[in-house]
């Protein structure tokens, strides 16, 4: 079958989200966009759980949510109540089921910086109703994301800090090392609940102190040894 347009398709293909690998002109074409859910038990601890009784869990982003290179967020439509939350990305340059904890750094292209942006007014609704969370968390432009720094230049970060300030003021500061469950853990679990392919990304967690942005604020988050992100809320 053809389009009236002469194509397969019968509507325009959605365009590939990618992320920018840091000093090079290479893109990272990203497939799927995981999430670590309460991965540092200070953060934990503030939404009002107990780390100590809970195996990690996971959710998903779409990878268009992905604002490669972000400069500014957009707050969004429907909610009074936005939050920011800095976390490390992994980016996959393989993947597999099953992967043992010990092969898993074979998997990892690089790393990033990113925030996870969260209608946190919308969220506790779906929490109080016992539903999905896609509408506080997989809105559009919701992931603002730095360059990739490759995994060969700088390894493997497992401990460093991880920060983030609103207006030069200090709001989220903890250590990659308080992970409660660390990157290689977090990719072993999920190959055996996913089938994990060359281009997923990882968000590993947030530490604890989130809190809300409005309109003119700017953030600034920092993972050691990974990077910098620096964007304006608009």
């Amino acid at each position: 079958m053809t389009s009236m347009s002469g194509t397969p398709f019968v509507c325009p293909p959605p365009s590939l989200s990618t992320l920018s690998v840091d000093g090079t002109d290479a893109r990272f074409p990203v497939r799927r966009v995981y999430c670590v859910g309460r991965n540092y038990a200070a953060h934990a601890v503030e939404m009002g759980h107990d780390p100590d009784q809970e195996p990690p869990f996971f959710f998903q982003k779409n990878p268009d949510n992905l604002i490669a290179d972000a400069t500014h967020f957009p707050y969004p439509k429907a909610s009074k109540d936005v939050h920011h939350e800095v976390e490390l990305l992994v980016a996959l340059q393989t993947g597999g089921d099953d992967i043992a904890v010990e092969n898993a750094f074979e998997c990892v292209f690089g790393y990033g910086v990113a925030l996870d942006m969260t209608r946190r007014d919308l969220q506790g609704q779906m929490k109080q109703m016992g539903r999905p969370w896609e509408v506080g968390k997989a809105f559009e432009m919701s992931a603002p994301a730095g360059p990739l720094v490759p995994s060969t230049q700088i390894g493997h970060p497992s401990a460093g800090e991880i920060w983030l300030k609103v207006n030069d003021d200090m709001r989220q500061s903890g250590d990659l090392n308080q992970m409660l469950w660390k990157t290689s853990e977090v990719i072993s679990i999920l190959s055996g609940l996913f089938t994990l392919q060359p281009g997923d990304v990882i968000l590993t967690g947030t530490p604890a102190g989130v809190g809300p942005v409005v309109r003119g604020d700017r953030l600034h988050a920092h993972v050691e040894g990974v990077g910098d992100l620096q964007i304006t809320v608009t």
